[in-house]
């Protein structure tokens, strides 16, 4: 049986890119096919996979502005030919689903989000990336519908959250299997030390993701916020940012457990389809505090709730007077968060139970295309090694 792991670029370790890596361990002799591959931008075990590009990775430098080629990218997509293929699994936020498969072979999506851009978070999109925003709108319509047609082109859906399915019902109108997507609990634990005086957010600056509405927040707090990430609205950003606020930039996993382990809480004030940040801090014994919809309210417990026990804060509305509300609550009630019971709740999203789960719903649909005895070698061989 071949198979293709079809996923949108590759220019860093985010969190598509850590399901992909666990993919690729998986089915070790899959095919990758992505739009934009920065060579050495992510893990050995992706890096080491053939991959194939489409023709936006012969650009110059295209690495530093993909993103603004978003209208070819369904061009893009469609020009890979995945006719060899028995098995296509898209890992997609964006147009990977849309690659275009023979009839026979069996295509699974993980879906992350319908495409990001033109739905769930256009707006965010449209009103903070200026002439790339106007060029979006634009494109919208166009993209809305193309992104429309071509889930059609899948056999079965999986998605990352409640949430997503959600969105998937209501944009495609196609139902979908919820597989959370894995978090590396064996690396991020706690190592015993109390919390220090800061406040932490370990995010991409992009719109969507309201580091804007967080620096606001803590300027008028005054207290410490520390932030992990790069992306294009870091000068905008910082240039918004009071003493209090600093910026770290990309930061490698050692450092990163490093501040969920000394971290007071995590900021989480986005609107995210899962969130495996959160996860990764409460694995290391640290609440969050984060915006009341979407993927946090499935990986977050709310003080509110009842047992297990609290896990975080959970606030709304957007707004940064409601997370500065949120974080002065958070201190009052700071005892009520205890490590051990944050780090127990975090290991039901471990990544051995989403190789199993993956394994078991991917297994039981080749079943039904007569496959079922390719897809259990396939990934015996990649278990064994």
């Amino acid at each position: 049986m071949r198979i293709a792991l079809v996923h949108d670029w590759l220019t860093g370790m985010r969190g598509g890119e850590k399901v992909l890596s666990l993919l690729c361990g998986l089915l070790p002799e899959a095919d990758v096919l992505t739009l934009v591959h920065v060579r050495g931008s992510c893990d050995r075990r992706i890096e080491r996979m053939r991959i194939r590009t489409s023709f936006l990775d012969d650009l110059p430098a295209v690495g530093r502005y993909y993103r603004f080629l978003l209208p070819l990218m369904p061009l893009a997509i469609e020009a890979f030919s995945a006719e060899p293929y028995d098995l296509v699994i898209s890992s997609s936020h964006c147009v990977a689903k849309g690659v275009i498969c023979p009839p026979r072979a069996l295509h699974v999506c993980y879906c992350y989000t319908p495409m990001r851009y033109v739905w769930a978070q256009a707006a965010a999109y449209q009103s903070a990336a200026g002439l790339a925003g106007m060029g979006l709108l634009a494109f919208r319509k166009l993209l809305r519908t193309w992104d429309g047609r071509s889930a059609a082109r899948v056999s079965h859906f999986i998605a990352i959250s409640r949430t997503v399915a959600d969105r998937i019902r209501r944009t495609y109108r196609r139902d979908a299997q919820v597989i959370y997507p894995p978090v590396n609990t064996t690396f991020y634990t706690p190592d015993g030390r109390s919390p220090e005086d800061f406040y932490l957010m370990v995010t991409a600056l992009v719109p969507y993701k309201r580091v804007d509405q967080a620096i606001e927040a803590f300027n008028r707090l005054g207290r410490p916020l520390c932030i992990i990430g790069s992306g294009p609205q870091r000068k905008r950003l910082a240039a918004s940012a009071g003493p209090n606020v600093t910026f770290l930039g990309w930061q490698s996993d050692d450092v990163l457990r490093d501040h969920y382990r000394r971290c007071r809480a995590l900021i989480f004030p986005g609107e995210e389809d899962f969130g495996i940040i959160p996860v990764e801090a409460m694995a290391c014994g640290a609440p969050v505090i984060a915006f009341g919809a979407g993927g946090a309210t499935e990986t977050v417990l709310d003080a509110a709730a009842g047992p297990p026990g609290p896990t975080g804060l959970l606030y709304t509305p957007q707004t940064p007077d409601a997370l500065a509300d949120a974080v002065l609550r958070f201190e009052r009630h700071a005892d009520a968060f205890e490590p051990a019971r944050l780090r127990n709740w975090a290991v039901r999203f471990g990544e051995r139970r989403f190789l199993d789960e993956f394994a078991r719903a991917v297994g039981a649909l080749a079943a039904r295309r007569g496959l079922a005895k390719a897809w259990s070698n396939a990934i015996v061989t990649s278990w064994s090694r």
